[in-house]
């Protein structure tokens, strides 16, 4: 007979998977070990006073970020930044629009003034332009929704990456959308601004890659936001609609594309760069 031992694993009758103590396997865990991985780090995030990026602001925060909300809306990021505040985060926000490259330039002095750099960049603002045909489509508005669709990121690059290189690189994301990647009837200025977007991203990706500066988009497809909403006019059997044709059978939420811009944000993604990351239900499978 054996003598009697205390190590479990000895005991034929015993998995040491059941310990337990054995939390491996605990999503619990994993948000925990998760929380402070962007401690230290500093990020500013436009169009960051709603949806998408006020999820993304929230998100950076609880992993230990200081971030910077731009927004043309005032009222909404003063009132993200005050909840970030009290949730025991670090947040200030700023007006800014992202088609005044002074402004730009500005955000991003101000959070290198205010927090000594910048690490972490989602260029997030944006507009859904009207619905119409190309021939109905007025060159004010194409001008407009390109303006802030796709210059308004590249304003955004051009004052960012200097920032980046002087801490020794850093992380950009660029909202995208599933537009940047197929057509869509009725939207020209959306779909062309949305694929300006994704080769935007790609070409600066190349260009820093050896820099320490990695550069990634997310393609969104029907998130449940202001702006899509706002699109639809409210109608809500519309935005169910909008839900029930994509392969998951339901429309997105801002908090699940913020977990894809917040791990590209992260080491977790450190050899990605240049991607173009698409959170749509499986649009883009189909």
């Amino acid at each position: 007979m054996s003598p009697q031992t205390d190590d479990p694993t000895d005991d034929p009758t015993t998995d040491p998977t059941d310990d337990p103590t054995d939390d491996r396997h605990d999503p619990t865990d994993e948000r925990a070990r998760r929380a402070g991985d962007l401690e230290g780090k500093v990020a500013v995030v436009t169009g960051g006073a709603s949806g998408i990026g006020a999820a993304t602001v929230r998100l950076l925060s609880a992993r230990g970020a200081a971030v910077v909300i731009a927004d043309v809306d005032a009222r909404s990021g003063e009132a993200l930044a005050v909840e970030v505040d009290a949730a025991g985060g670090t947040a200030w926000s700023m007006v800014v629009d992202v088609t005044d490259p002074e402004q730009v330039e500005a955000l991003v002095a101000a959070a290198v003034d205010g927090f000594g750099g910048l690490d972490i960049a989602v260029n997030n603002a944006g507009t859904s332009g009207s619905y119409s045909s190309l021939t109905e489509h007025s060159l004010a508005e194409w001008d407009r929704t390109l303006a802030v669709n796709l210059t308004g990121v590249f304003v955004c690059l051009r004052a960012e990456v200097p920032a980046l290189l002087a801490r020794g690189g850093g992380v950009i994301v660029n909202t995208a959308s599933d537009a940047g990647l197929m057509g869509f009837a009725g939207l020209p200025a959306y779909v062309a601004s949305k694929h300006g977007v994704v080769g935007l991203t790609k070409s600066v990706a190349l260009e820093y890659a050896r820099k320490g500066i990695r550069v990634n988009a997310v393609c969104p497809g029907s998130v449940n936001t202001p702006m899509l909403e706002g699109f639809v006019g409210g109608d809500q059997a519309a935005l169910e609609g909008m839900g029930k044709v994509t392969p998951m059978g339901r429309l997105g939420t801002p908090d699940e594309v913020a977990e894809a811009i917040v791990w590209l944000c992260s080491d977790a993604s450190s050899y990605v760069t240049g991607a173009v990351v698409t959170v749509d239900g499986g649009v883009m499978a189909t």
